[in-house]
C-alpha cells in the first residue's frame, strides 16, 4: 500500500471555505449563481486568505435536492455553466493559491439518471444490479428514515416489477450497489475523470451510507465496506499524490476512527468532528466549558496522514443528534425555542449571529476557539460576514440563501427581479442593508476583518494543524484553556471563556523551559514572562479569547 509522504500533506493546515455555486454569485443575471460567477469571486476569497474551496454539487439535477440528486456524474448542470467554465474556475483559483475541492456523491442518484430509468424496466435490465432490489416486503424501517418529514421507510416499491428498492435518503434517490464491482468502476471513472480536470480531492458525501452493509445485497460478509475505502484511497492518491478525501461522518467518535483506516491512516484523510461540533453548543448554551472539554479529551490521536476538520456551521442541518435528549433540549431552548427554527426534533437550521442574538463578542470567541483548536478550520459562505439564516425557506436550505456581496438590489448577489432568484434574501437585522461584505471590507473593525486576520494568525502558525491537544485544569467551569504542542517543541495556549463574566486565569506549564514568556498572537498586548515553575495568571474578558505562543528563550522574538 502506498504510503503518503508528509510533504504531500497540504490539508493540514489549510483553510477550507464552502460555497454553493448557485447561490454565490449571479454572473449572467439570470437570477441563479453560476460558475462564471465564482470565478469572478476568486479574488476575494483569496484576499480572505482562503486556501481550498469545496464546491457543493454542480452536477446535471433533478432539482429536487438541492443538487444531491444527481442525473450525470460526468458533467455541469446547464443554468450553472459549462465543463469549460469549471476547468477556467479551477485554474484561475490555482492562480490565486486556492485549491479546487468537490461533492462526491455517490451512495445514490436520482431517479432521473439514465442508469435507474433503465434498471426499473426489467429485473434482468444490465443496470438492475446497480441498485439494490428485494422480492419481500421490507420491515417496518421508519425509525431509521434520515428525513422523517418526507418518508416512512427506506424502501420503495416499484409497481412495474414488484420489487422493493433501497433509499437511505428520498425515495427519488435509489441508493447505489456499491458492491457491485461495475458500480465500483464507474465511482473509478468518475473520480479519475474530476481528478483529470484539475481538482485537488473530494468532500464524501454521506460516508456510513456510502459504504454501508445493508447497501450490498446478499451476504453481508461478502462486502467489507472499509477495505473499499482503501481502494478508493489508494486510488485517488495514485492519479494524484496529494489528493485529499474529506468525510461526512456523523457517528461515534470510536467509529470515525475506522473510516480514518488502519494504523497507516488508509482511509478517508479527513473527517468533520461532529462530535466536537455538538458539544461546543452544548458548552455554549451552558455558558460551561466542560461539555467540550470532555469532547476533546475523548477525541482518539489520528496517524499523521489524517485530520479532523473543525466547524462552526455546515451547509446542512446543524445536527444535534449525538447528544442526549435533555442536552438536546437545553441547545433548542438557548438557540432556537421556535419550532419552526428546528427541524426533524434533532436539529436546527439557523446560523450562529442568528442564535447569539447578534453578539459580536460571542460570535468572535466561537471562531477564535475554532481556528484554535488541532485540525484544519472549515469555513461555510458567508460565515466570514455574519449572515444569517432565512427562515421563510423551507427546511434545510434556510442557511443557503445568496450571498450578501453589497447593500445594493439583491444584496449584489443578482441583476435579475427579486422573484427570479434562486432564493430570497433575509431581511431586517441580518439582511444585506446591513449585513454585506463590501461594507465591511471598508470597516477594518468589522467581522470580515476579525475573520481575515484570524485566517492569517492562524496560517502563519502552521504547527496549529499538526499539533495534539491538552486540557489543562481550570478552577473556572466557564473557561476553555487548552494547549496545542507539536513535537518540534512548538506550543501555543488557547483561552476561551464561555461565560459572561471576566476571569482571572491560572495557567500552569510546567514543562516548558526556563525563562520561557506568552506572547499573546491575536493582538500584540506582548510578552508575559512565566515563572521558575512554569505559572501564570492571564486576565480573560467576558466571552474573551487569546492565543499564548509559548516562546522559549532559545527562539526568535515573533515578528
Amino acid at each position: 500500500m502506498r504510503k503518503i509522504e508528509t510533504g504531500d500533506l497540504w490539508w493540514k493546515n489549510a483553510v477550507f471555505y464552502c460555497a454553493d455555486v448557485e447561490t454565490f454569485y449571479d454572473w449572467n443575471g439570470d437570477g441563479c449563481g453560476d460558475i462564471r460567477g465564482m470565478t469572478e469571486r476568486i479574488e476575494y476569497l483569496a484576499d480572505l486568505g482562503i486556501t481550498c474551496l469545496w464546491l457543493m454539487p454542480f452536477y446535471p439535477t433533478s432539482r429536487r435536492d438541492d443538487g444531491y440528486d444527481i442525473t450525470d456524474f460526468f458533467g455541469v448542470e446547464t443554468r450553472l455553466g459549462t465543463l469549460g467554465d469549471f476547468v477556467e474556475l479551477v485554474r484561475t483559483a490555482r492562480s490565486n493559491g486556492i485549491r479546487v475541492i468537490i461533492d462526491f456523491v455517490m451512495n445514490h442518484t436520482s431517479d432521473a439518471h439514465p442508469w435507474f430509468k433503465s434498471a426499473r424496466r426489467s429485473v434482468d435490465d444490465p443496470y438492475r444490479d446497480y441498485y439494490v432490489w428485494t422480492d419481500t416486503e421490507p420491515p417496518d424501517t421508519s425509525a431509521d428514515v434520515v428525513f422523517p418529514d418526507q418518508e416512512d421507510s427506506l424502501w420503495e416499491h416499484d409497481p412495474k416489477t414488484g420489487q422493493w428498492y433501497l433509499h437511505h435518503f428520498y425515495k427519488h434517490q435509489p441508493d447505489l450497489n456499491i458492491a457491485n464491482p461495475a458500480v465500483q468502476e464507474e465511482i473509478s471513472r468518475t473520480l479519475g475523470f474530476w481528478l483529470q480536470l484539475g481538482i485537488s480531492g473530494f468532500r464524501v458525501d454521506a460516508v456510513p451510507f456510502l459504504f454501508a452493509r445493508d447497501g450490498a445485497p446478499g451476504d453481508p460478509g461478502a462486502f467489507d465496506p472499509y477495505e473499499y475505502l482503501g481502494d478508493v484511497r489508494n486510488f485517488v492518491t495514485r492519479r494524484l499524490g496529494d489528493a485529499v478525501l474529506l468525510g461526512e461522518v456523523n457517528v461515534e467518535y470510536e467509529d470515525q476512527k475506522s473510516f480514518f483506516g488502519g494504523p497507516d491512516g488508509d482511509g478517508l484523510n479527513m473527517q468533520f468532528d461532529f462530535i466536537g461540533m455538538q458539544r461546543m453548543y452544548l458548552s455554549l448554551a451552558r455558558g460551561d466549558a466542560g461539555p467540550l472539554a470532555d469532547a476533546l479529551r475523548e477525541r482518539p490521536a489520528l496517524d499523521i496522514t489524517s485530520q479532523w476538520a473543525t466547524f462552526v456551521r455546515n451547509h446542512d442541518e446543524l445536527t444535534l443528534d449525538k447528544l442526549s435528549d435533555a442536552e438536546r433540549q437545553e441547545v433548542f431552548d438557548a438557540f432556537g425555542p421556535d419550532s419552526e427554527m428546528q427541524l426533524y426534533g434533532r436539529g436546527l437550521r439557523r446560523r450562529l449571529p442568528a442564535m447569539l442574538g447578534g453578539d459580536e463578542r460571542r460570535m468572535r470567541m466561537v471562531y477564535s476557539l475554532a481556528f484554535s483548536l488541532p485540525g484544519t478550520p472549515v469555513l461555510f459562505y458567508g460565515e466570514e460576514i455574519g449572515m444569517a439564516e432565512n427562515l421563510d425557506i423551507a427546511g434545510r436550505l434556510s442557511v443557503r440563501s445568496p450571498m450578501q456581496w453589497t447593500a445594493g438590489a439583491n444584496g449584489g448577489f443578482s441583476t435579475a427581479p427579486a422573484r427570479r432568484l434562486t432564493r430570497p434574501l433575509p431581511a431586517g437585522l441580518y439582511g444585506p442593508e446591513r449585513v454585506n461584505a463590501a461594507d465591511q471590507r471598508h470597516d477594518h473593525q468589522s467581522f470580515w476583518w476579525f475573520i481575515r486576520d484570524l485566517i492569517y494568525t492562524y496560517r502563519q502558525q502552521p504547527e496549529i494543524g499538526w499539533s495534539t491537544p491538552e486540557i489543562l485544569d481550570q478552577p473556572h467551569a466557564a473557561v476553555l484553556a487548552h494547549v496545542c504542542r507539536e513535537p518540534s517543541g512548538w506550543a501555543m495556549v488557547g483561552l476561551h471563556n464561555f461565560g459572561a463574566e471576566g476571569r482571572l486565569v491560572p495557567l500552569e506549564l510546567p514543562d516548558v523551559a526556563p525563562g520561557s514568556v506568552l506572547v499573546d498572537l491575536l493582538d500584540g498586548r506582548g510578552e508575559f514572562p512565566l515563572d521558575d515553575r512554569g505559572r501564570i495568571e492571564m486576565q480573560l474578558d467576558a466571552y474573551g479569547y487569546r492565543w499564548l505562543r509559548v516562546l522559549r528563550p532559545d527562539e526568535p522574538p515573533i515578528i
